[in-house]
């Protein structure tokens, strides 16, 4: 099999492309690396079966012939993270929409499976908890950035559809949850690693808010058995689903549980939002998915904790700075 991987060199992209390449597929990469790193591929580059291509999702004309030339596409690529978000408002709209259009667009085309990410941020603020796909949404107003990216990837899921509904593209739109793992980077705000970062150096954790906030996180290996099996699987085509893990937990007690894995010192400095993410921000309070659609179209059972989560994350992060200090 053939398959597509726009943003292939992204934290869940890049996985996605191992566990499609060590099951001996073709697998073609393209990222600009804006938000992917070269370094999450390197290890792939030069082996058969496996080609990257540095160049937009935006494309068309490239887009165009990637597209007729593979068998499935995952379409990855994506403006990423809440600070990006806060920075970046117009970027983050126009290349979330723009690259799901071509990307729809020719796979239309060539009636090539597709499979579009979208993202619990959907979810707004949250009127039933746990969120189902069918849940009635509500969000701020337009003067919140923070909302920008959430309605982007609401309108990448209506297009979706539309192509659904109008000529039966088999489509699959899934909503991610928190996915965190190794690779991960908090450079664009993700949680988890910042907190580990902070945790290996004894350095203050940031918390932006009180902490009470909840969320659940789900460990990437997880999320990528999830979206092969989705493309994969005709139930899903037409079908909005959520992908993550329910297991919740307050981001005061995810410091609490970096601090005591790690063995730090760090103590927990807590940040207003306003100072954090400047004017224009809101938070959701919870945010936990239903899982019971994935469980029931595709099996879909998470296996790794958050404590497997943080494990995983910190032995990256010590090999890191474990390289870095015999470097220097």
């Amino acid at each position: 099999m053939k398959y597509l991987i726009t943003g292939g060199a992204g934290f869940v992209g890049s996985h996605l492309a191992d566990k499609l390449h060590r099951e001996g597929h073709d697998i073609t990469v393209i990222d600009d690396l804006s938000t992917g790193r070269y370094s999450n591929v390197a290890h792939l580059e030069g082996q058969e079966r496996f080609q990257l291509i540095i160049d937009t999702v935006l494309n068309n004309t490239l887009m165009e012939r990637l597209i007729r030339d593979t068998d499935r596409v995952f379409h990855m690529a994506s403006a990423v993270g809440v600070k990006l978000i806060m920075e970046q408002p117009v970027k983050t709209i126009e290349t979330i929409f723009g690259g799901t259009e071509v990307v729809l667009k020719n796979c239309s085309r060539y009636r090539k499976r597709v499979l579009i990410p979208s993202t619990s941020e959907v979810y707004g603020k949250g009127v039933e908890v746990p969120f189902s796909e069918d849940n009635d949404i509500l969000k701020g107003s337009t003067s919140k950035h923070r909302w920008a990216y959430a309605c982007a990837k609401e309108l990448d899921e209506f297009l979706a559809l539309a192509h659904w509904k109008e000529t039966r593209l088999p489509v699959v739109v899934i909503r991610l949850f928190n996915t965190v793992g190794p690779r991960q980077t908090g450079q664009y705000g993700m949680v988890v690693p910042n907190f580990i970062k902070a945790a290996l150096q004894n350095q203050p954790i940031p918390i932006h808010g009180d902490g009470s906030q909840s969320r659940c996180f789900g460990h990437v290996l997880d999320v990528v058995e999830g979206l092969a099996k989705a493309i994969e699987t005709p139930d899903c085509f037409g079908q909005v689903m959520n992908l993550g893990n329910s297991e919740e937990v307050t981001i005061k007690e995810l410091a609490e549980r970096v601090v005591a894995a790690t063995g730090s010192s760090s103590k927990i400095d807590y940040i207003p939002y306003e100072v954090a993410y400047g004017e224009g921000f809101e938070d959701m309070q919870r945010r936990v998915p239903n899982l019971e659609k994935a469980k029931r179209l595709i099996g879909y059972q998470p296996t790794r904790t958050l404590d497997n989560i943080i494990t995983d994350v910190v032995n990256e992060f010590r090999a890191t700075l474990k390289s870095e200090s015999v470097k220097a």
